[in-house]
């Protein structure tokens, strides 16, 4: 209870701070639960791999909260979720060329509503801008003829611009005006005048801003000289109006009768309208009217005067003779041509329709003007029902034959055989373009289209055009050495026959070329031999000599008879079990065991010589008496015959297998032929096999074994009979489809040869290429135009110059026109449209004419034209005054200016000069005509890219003016042309290869190597060398094997056993004996060649003298050491063994026999050794003897290695269980040096333009085959360019507008004109200046002219008018800004035209200044700065400077303006004081201020230190006593934010920084004070 009335005694007194808290957490909840929406973003732009439907538009969606911050989205509901992606039509870049959205420009920004629907009007308190929105139309319309269409089309194609949006209305931008220009002179040379100063607009006033000023200041002038009494007060000046429209006398208003014209009158018809006319115009006439105007005397206050004040000679005209106007009349609208879409493509676009119509009626005296004269509009938009457009796609043809040239370098060229040369080559084939056609057409024309032009299929990628193929070697075996030569046997073991047989060796194929045309050589030897045996008894002997009870004597020995296989196989019967055997008595004589074979004498036998080999038996003990003697020395040696076969081999040797001829009997069920060829059969191939005598030739078959005949008939396929197989004739080149005038131009066609005819088939077709004249070709008409009688001269009718005041005569100035028709070829009327489009200009219809008055100046006509003398020279004509004309008192008449008697011209000159003009082109190869590249294949060559070449120059042709001419009057090509020489590329170049090294290993097999280095390196594009060493050489490696036994020790045999005796004592015991050793060499054969000792390894050599024991009577004999047991480990722990037999025991008194058994330890690699198999290094691949590359075989030999690293034979690693896992040869491939290749060069392009000197063609080429490996690498051109003839570029060039010119007055009306002349170029205007030519080289003046705007109506303000000046030049484009960043995207321009007044009586005629604006585009933000002076005498200048530098009135803030005068209170009295801009005394520079107690200014005293002259003394009440305000300040200001303002008050942020920490410091105390107590 305590507690609870403790919380509630708590919360009461805290209650405040309580609701407080309360109020917060509802304030925070309620936020959270505000409600939140999705909001989409705009989508993006269309993006896909192509254009068409399949494009994909996404933007993004957020999460907005009610307040408009952005929010997670797990607040907003996702059913509401906006779709961020949709399917889109990507455009294509020229469907903007079809149809557009039209958008209308944005109305002007209306403020939107606040709290009600109504619009509010801007308030006039504006700081920056306020919210606004403006909105626009949007339609989507035709490109071509601006129609609306359905917004659904152009949907298809970009998202539907925006119709409304939100707009700034930016506070008001005031009339912005440049300065003033300087005064103009006085309007007066004499008394009192005016003087005048403008200036011009730079921006106009927008959003309410104040207007414009007055853009004219008007003061007077006065001049020290006084204008004479009798000059008058006013100037008087002649004043002409503007003529009048031309019109008909009086006389012909009404139907005229006489001469017949035709009325041209019609009513305009609209574009998308056909107007219906009955007939064309067969002649052009005219009609001759007048026209007036007013001529009047004006004083220079404005007011009218008398004719005679201005006037003293003869009156200006006041009417003229002129042609009736006729307006352009143009013919009916043609048909719609066909829709250029004539079929359904997939990526919607529309097509378009043509129509044209021509002018009939050239506009004449200011006639209307010709409306357009064609339109074109889209057609076929969607295209549903229209058929599928065609598709089209590459084909290519056959591969051609396998070429191995290109692979070779320059220096294997000269040195390889090509009939030889085989391996891996390149082949190309050809790729055109053809339609597909659909699925439904047959399976021969869907193969085999007719070609297409390739542009069809430039979207497509093309099919490689180069492959690697294989040409077979010939005879290219990798074989293993010979294997031993085999016992004598049957040659067929099963069914044995004779008694004679044939031992045989083999060798095996490792590696064979595939597809090789010959054979590999043969693969067994056998040699004819007698008693052969298949089958042998084999017998183990089963132990020593066995006794029957006695201690020596004779006795027996059993041996084991083993039977494999049965005993019928094996010749004779079968061995003994028993042998008798013979162990010596006591006092008998002992001889040793017979020792091994010596090897074989020779390795054949021949009439003369027959292999023999040896073995021997030594004497052990000698006998005693009455023992039984050893037998004679011969008996201790034995001979044998050793291959006694003859030293002839024979083998099979097989011929090339012949070609494959057709078996009846069989067939091949494969698939048929081109066209439908039968299928193709099975055949056979034979070959010769023929027994063969090494080294002699063919012998008769008995005497090669049948077992190894090889087969002499093999099945085949037989080559399939294939026919050539071409394309259709491709269609005709198009002919030009207007007439051409000159040579008649050709059209061509051509076959693609897809399949060459092989194995009989039939043959290509003669004509795969045909050219022939364009026929049906329309011939260019002939029109011609036909002029009429000149008319008379037609004047100004009598009673129109009396009324007018004119002369009474009828003189003066006239017009005579005359008719124009059309004529045919043949002088038939034809009609005027066709002159229009055919003859040329058309002649002059009219002309001025004179009538002489009777007081005219009156001439001769005009003499002939004097002759030339030459180019470069000029003629002459003259024609002199006559009549009156020749008196002095017609002094007008000898002004030469209005009257000249003579005129001159150039002469015509015919003389040209050729002008070499830019470089030279780069030297060119000739390329390949066109009926070459179509005859099938490409020939398998590299491009040629040296040789002999032609490099152009362009050449212009100028006359002796230096205008430029056509070409052709100077050179035939319009070329200079000079032979040339393209370097051609050197490559790499090696020396030959050296001899092979010596085998690596001495022993078994190893590598040999040869190398081959650098000699010349690769130059201009060259192959480039293979991969060198640091020495710059290259390696081959091949096995090698060397026979380990190669060199080897052969001892003799034993000699007897040497005992020195004493007089007739037995010889026993101990002697020496000897024998002879010699190195000899083994080779293949088993021959041995007796050597140097120094060939054999001396550590191994056998001893040549040993210690032999004769055992005396009745001691103990035994056998000779056998082998060492083989050592388990190689340990010294292990022992081996070897053992020896008792051949004779010792008599009782005898010692007893040595030991038996003898053992030692086994010491690794002293009486142990180990044994391992070791492979050698890969060899390099080896290929066919005339291979380049291409597939081929590594090998490595297998070594038997001893522990001690000695090389030793192989069985010695097989004794010892060793097994043989390794892989001695493996596949391999020599990468080909591929050389580029290239296509043929294009044909030259059309020169990129139709004149001018910097015109050029070009031609370019494709890679086929890249560079690989050690080939020549591609060229870096791969286009080519050739300058183009240099035309002359003739243009009609319109001159400036001339100033306004009146006729026959001071001021009034007139005109300004311009001229339209032709001119010639060198295709670079405005660099080169144009020159002026004859008019006919650029066409019809006349149609040009009604094109232009030739003449201008102007004004010419009279002394004393109020007028307007010139427009002023645009100003700089402008964009309304806020801040610095730009408000709009589209700019204005202003200018203006300010009001002169040049009497002051006349101000109240004078108009009002105008200025107008015009939209631009890349504008600027400007921003307007006030910019001060510098003060003098408390003054100074303040004017407005835009952001560019640029100094105008209007754009500055008036607010903000700095102030021109200061003021200081009290005023700066103080000697070297003055006012400062803060409003308070300060001294001058040099000077230090004194102030009072009150901060005022005491006194100005100098610096010290600044006057090195004088000391200052600063010492006194007033300089060490300054008020507060003045240390505070010196306090405060090495602050960078000082409190204390100049003026010495506290500044305001202080007073917040101060109110917010208090606010801190209480919100700290708050908090404490709740978490304490609460």
């Amino acid at each position: 209870l305590k507690f609870q009335a403790g919380l509630v005694m708590v919360l009461w007194r805290n209650q405040g701070f309580i609701l407080l808290l309360l109020l917060l957490l509802l304030l925070l909840l309620f936020c959270d639960r505000l409600p939140s929406f999705l909001s989409p973003g705009q989508w993006g732009q269309c993006v896909g791999d192509v254009c068409g439907s399949d494009g994909v538009q996404t933007r993004s969606v957020w999460c907005v909260h009610l307040e408009g911050w952005t929010t997670h989205h797990s607040h907003c509901p996702r059913t509401d979720k906006p779709l961020g992606r949709r399917p889109c039509f990507k455009v294509c870049d020229w469907h903007q060329d079809l149809f557009e959205w039209e958008v209308s420009n944005w109305s002007s920004c209306v403020l939107v509503p606040f709290f009600s629907n109504e619009l509010k009007l801007r308030t006039p308190e504006c700081i920056t801008a306020q919210h606004g929105v403006q909105r626009r139309q949007v339609h989507c319309v035709r490109a071509l003829n601006r129609t609306a269409v359905t917004s659904r089309i152009c949907e298809f194609f970009s998202q539907r611009p925006a119709v409304e949006q939100a707009c700034l209305v930016p506070c008001p931008h005031d009339c912005v005006l440049s300065h003033f220009t300087p005064w103009s002179s006085c309007s007066k040379t004499c008394g009192a005048g005016l003087q005048h100063r403008t200036r011009h607009v730079l921006a106009t006033p927008m959003y309410g801003g104040a207007s414009c000023p007055g853009l004219t200041e008007t003061r007077t002038c006065s001049n020290p000289v006084s204008c004479p009494p009798a000059g008058g007060e006013y100037q008087y000046t002649l004043r002409v109006g503007a003529w009048s429209d031309c019109r008909l006398p009086p006389d012909k208003d009404a139907p005229s009768s006489g001469r017949t014209t035709v009325d041209f009158s019609s009513s305009a018809a609209e574009n998308n309208s056909v107007t219906q006319h009955v007939s064309y115009h067969m002649s052009w006439e005219l009609e001759v009217g007048y026209q007036t105007r007013q001529v009047r005397c004006t004083r220079s206050d404005g007011k009218n005067a008398m004719m005679s004040l201005c006037v003293k000679d003869d009156p200006p005209l006041t009417y003229q003779a002129c042609v009736m106007s006729k307006d352009c009349h143009v013919s009916d609208w043609s048909a719609w041509s066909p829709c250029s879409k004539t079929c359904q493509s997939t990526d919607l676009s529309p097509g378009y329709s043509l129509r044209s119509r021509i002018m009939t009626q050239i506009p004449v005296g200011g006639g209307r003007r010709c409306p357009a004269l064609e339109e074109k509009e889209a057609c076929n938009i969607i295209g549903d029902l229209l058929p599928n457009c065609p598709r089209w796609g590459w084909r290519t043809t056959d591969w051609d034959e396998c070429h191995i040239l290109p692979l070779l370098s320059q220096q294997e060229r000269r040195s390889a055989n090509f009939s030889t040369l085989c391996g891996v080559g390149i082949q190309t084939r050809r790729t055109y373009c053809v339609q597909v056609p659909d699925d439904s057409t047959a399976r021969v024309r869907r193969e085999f289209s007719r070609p297409v032009s390739s542009r069809h299929c430039a979207a497509l990628e093309p099919p490689l055009a180069v492959q690697r193929c294989s040409v077979p070697c010939q005879n290219q075996c990798l074989l293993t050495p010979w294997s031993s030569w085999s016992g004598c046997r049957h040659d067929n073991c099963e069914e044995p026959q004779g008694r004679k047989g044939f031992r045989q060796r083999r060798r095996e194929v490792l590696w064979e070329v595939k597809g090789s045309a010959e054979p590999c050589p043969h693969l067994v030897e056998s040699v004819p031999c007698e008693d052969p045996a298949c089958f042998l008894w084999q017998v183990q002997e089963g132990g020593g000599c066995v006794l029957s009870g006695q201690t020596c004597g004779p006795g027996s020995v059993v041996q084991n008879v083993r039977e494999e296989v049965s005993a019928d196989h094996c010749e004779g019967d079968p061995p003994p079990t028993q042998l008798l055997c013979e162990v010596p008595c006591e006092e008998d004589c002992v001889i040793g065991s017979w020792s091994s074979w010596s090897s074989c004498s020779h390795s054949c036998s021949t009439k003369t010589s027959e292999g023999r080999q040896s073995r021997t038996r030594s004497v052990l003990a000698v006998p005693g008496q009455g023992g039984k003697a050893c037998p004679a020395a011969p008996a201790l040696e034995e001979w044998k015959v050793c291959n006694d076969h003859p030293c002839v081999v024979y083998h099979w040797e097989a011929s090339v297998w012949g070609p494959c001829i057709q078996d009846t009997s069989m067939y091949f069920n494969g698939t048929g032929g081109l066209g439908g060829a039968p299928p193709c059969a099975v055949g056979v191939q034979i070959r010769k096999v023929s027994c063969v005598k090494t080294n002699v030739g063919p012998v008769i078959n008995k005497r090669c074994p049948d077992s190894s005949r090889p087969e002499t008939i093999r099945p085949c396929f037989l080559p399939c009979q294939k026919d050539c197989v071409v394309t259709p004739f491709s269609e005709w080149t198009s002919c030009p489809s207007t007439c051409v005038p000159g040579t008649v131009p050709t059209q061509s066609r051509y076959k693609v040869i897809i399949q060459r005819p092989a194995n009989g088939g039939q043959e290509c077709p003669d004509t795969v290429y045909e050219e022939r004249e364009c026929e049906s070709l329309p011939l260019c008409p002939v029109f011609s135009w036909t002029t009429h009688k000149w008319h008379g001269c037609t004047l100004v009718p009598e009673s129109i110059r009396r009324g007018l005041n004119g002369p009474g005569e009828p003189c003066g100035t006239g017009l005579e026109t005359r008719g124009v028709s059309c004529v045919g070829e043949g002088g038939e009327p034809a009609n005027m449209t066709e002159c229009s489009r055919w003859a040329g200009p058309s002649p002059p219809q009219f002309r001025e004419c004179q009538v002489t008055c009777k007081d005219d100046c009156t001439l001769s006509p005009w003499s002939q034209f004097s002759q030339c003398t030459g180019c470069g020279t000029s003629r002459s004509r003259t024609r002199t005054l006559t009549g009156k004309s020749r008196s002095k008192k017609k002094e007008q008449c000898l002004k030469e200016e209005q009257f000249p008697l003579e005129e001159s011209q150039a002469c015509p000159c015919e003389e040209y000069l050729s002008q070499p003009c830019g470089n030279w082109s780069a030297c060119l190869l000739p390329a390949h005509s066109l009926s070459d590249s179509v005859q099938g294949w490409m020939n398998p060559r590299e491009v040629k890219e040296c040789g002999q070449g032609l490099r152009y120059r362009a050449v212009a042709c100028v006359d002796l003016r230096g205008h430029l001419v056509e070409p052709s009057l100077c050179t035939d090509t319009g070329y200079a042309v000079e032979t040339c020489h393209v370097p051609c590329p050197l490559d790499c170049k090696l020396s030959d290869w050296s001899a092979w090294s010596a085998c690596s290993a001495s022993c078994d097999s190893g590598l040999k190597i040869r190398s081959r280095w650098l000699r010349e390196k690769a130059f201009n594009g060259g192959r480039p060398c293979p991969k060198l060493d640091l020495k710059n050489q290259v390696y081959q490696a091949v096995p090698c094997y060397s026979k380990c036994s190669q060199f080897e020790w052969r001892p003799d045999p034993w000699s007897i056993c040497t005992i020195n005796a004493v007089d007739d004592l037995l010889v026993c015991g101990e002697g020496v004996q000897s024998r002879k050793i010699r190195c000899v060499r083994v080779d293949t054969s088993g021959q041995t060649v007796t050597v140097d000792d120094g060939l054999c390894d001396q550590e191994e050599a056998p001893p040549r003298a040993q210690v032999c024991v004769l055992a005396c009577p009745k001691d103990c004999v035994v056998s000779s050491w056998g082998t060492w047991s083989r050592c388990s480990l190689c340990d010294q722990g292990t022992l081996r063994n070897r053992s020896r037999n008792v051949l004779r025991p010792p008599a009782s008194q005898n010692p007893a026999c040595p030991d038996l058994v003898q053992s030692e330890s086994c010491i690794f690699n002293s009486t142990c050794f180990t044994y391992h198999y070791q492979v050698s290094e890969w060899s390099s691949c080896h290929l066919g003897e005339n291979a380049v590359c291409g597939e081929g075989l590594q090998l490595r030999l297998l070594n038997c290695i001893r522990s001690d690293g000695r090389m030793v034979e192989r069985w010695k690693c097989e004794q010892f269980g060793l097994t043989d896992t390794w892989t001695l040869s493996r596949p391999c491939a020599v990468d080909c040096p591929v050389s580029c290749l290239l296509s043929d060069w294009s044909p030259w392009a059309e020169c990129s333009r139709t004149c001018g000197s910097r015109a050029q063609s070009l031609r370019t080429r494709r890679i086929l085959q890249e560079a690989h490996e050690e080939g020549r690498p591609c060229p870096s051109q791969l286009t080519q360019t050739k300058p183009c003839p240099i035309k002359p570029c003739y243009m009609w060039l319109l001159t400036d507008w001339s100033r306004c010119v009146v006729e026959g007055a001071e001021c009034g009306e007139g005109l300004r004109r311009r001229n339209l002349s032709c001119v010639v170029h060198w295709g670079d205007w405005p660099e080169s200046p144009p020159h002026r030519v004859e008019d006919e080289l650029c066409g019809d003046r006349k149609k040009q002219q009604i094109q232009q705007e030739m003449e201008q109506p102007c004004f010419v303000p009279c002394p004393g008018d109020c007028h307007l000046t010139d427009w002023s030049l645009w100003s700089s484009c402008q964009l309304t800004c806020l801040e610095g960043r730009s408000f709009e995207t589209t700019g204005r321009q202003a200018r203006s035209r300010a009001v002169i007044v040049q009497v002051m009586e006349n101000q109240a005629s004078c108009p009002h200044q105008v200025f107008e604006t015009r939209p631009c585009k890349e504008g600027k933000c400007h921003s307007y700065h006030w910019r001060a002076g510098g003060w003098s005498n408390n003054q100074r200048v303040v004017w407005c400077q835009r952001s560019d530098g640029v100094n105008v009135t209007g754009g500055c803030f008036l607010q903000k303006k700095p102030t021109t005068l200061r003021h200081c209170h009290p005023p700066c009295t103080k000697p070297f004081s003055h006012c400062t801009p803060s409003g308070v005394c300060g001294c001058e520079k040099g000077y230090t201020e004194v102030m009072t107690t009150h901060g005022f200014l005491d006194y100005c005293t100098r610096t010290p230190g600044l006057d090195n002259n004088k000391k200052a003394d600063v010492k006194t009440n007033s300089g060490r006593l300054r008020p507060g305000p003045a240390q505070n300040q010196d306090l405060f200001s090495e602050w960078s934010l000082p409190p204390v303002g100049p003026d010495g008050r506290v500044k305001l942020w202080v007073y917040a920084v101060t109110a917010f920490g208090f606010v801190v410091i209480l919100f700290v105390i708050t908090l404490s004070y709740l978490l304490w107590y609460v």
